[in-house]
Formats: C-alpha cells, structure tokens, sequence
C-alpha cells in the first residue's frame, strides 16, 4: 500500500488546516489508519487512528477536541480536520496504515507509511 499525504502549509494560530492521505489500493479499506507527527529533535509522536470501518476514532490528549480524524474508503482517503491550531502542533505529519485492529497507538503498530507533509504554525 503507498499512501500519499497532502494538505500542509503554513498558518496562523487559531487556523485550520485539513491534511489528506490517499491510499493506492483498494484494500486501503481494510486497514486501520493513523496520523502521526515529528518536530524537529522530537520522536514521532501519535496524532489521532480511525478503525477500517470508521467505527473508532483515537486522540493523542494534545489535540483532542481540535483535531478530527474521518475516512472515506470508497476514495481510499482518510483526512484530519486541524482547527484552533497553535505553534505547538507545528510539525512534519505523516499518514499510516495498519491491520492491527484497536486503537494503533503506536508507531511499531504500522506496515505502510506516506512521505510527510509539513504543518507550520505561526504565533
């Protein structure tokens, strides 16, 4: 499965942004999916996973509340809706997939990966 993220750019705080990733298979629908961030001299941190159904949705603690993560399989695309940004989530996001069922909070849990798209925050 490649996956193909898009959607960053820069914004000021208090924006949105809305990140794409599309799949390139059509088994896309069987997989669980996750976003995940990484700052400069920071780990890769989890973000936000949906269930392959769209059943369940997980937040990292930090955007609970701002950000939203939603899928549609007939597009092979899951999104995450990125509202009251602050400088703090400025980072490289990258989309995932996984078939590990439950929430995929980890990074070791997923097989595929996209390339990364850049989110800046301005204060």
């Amino acid at each position: 499965v490649q996956l193909q993220a898009s959607g960053g750019g820069l914004v000021q705080a208090g924006g949105s942004l809305r990140l794409s990733c599309t799949a390139s298979e059509r088994t896309f629908s069987t997989h669980a999916m996750g976003w995940f961030r990484q700052a400069p001299g920071e780990e890769r941190e989890f973000v936000a996973s949906i269930a392959w159904n769209g059943g369940n949705t997980y937040y990292a603690d930090s955007v609970k509340g701002r950000f939203t993560i939603s899928r549609e399989n007939t597009k092979n695309t899951v999104y995450l809706q990125m509202n009251s940004l602050k400088p703090e989530d400025t980072a490289v996001y990258y989309c995932a997939a996984t078939r590990v069922s439950g929430p995929a909070l980890l990074a070791y849990e997923y097989d595929y990966w996209g390339q990364g798209t850049q989110v800046t925050v301005s204060s």
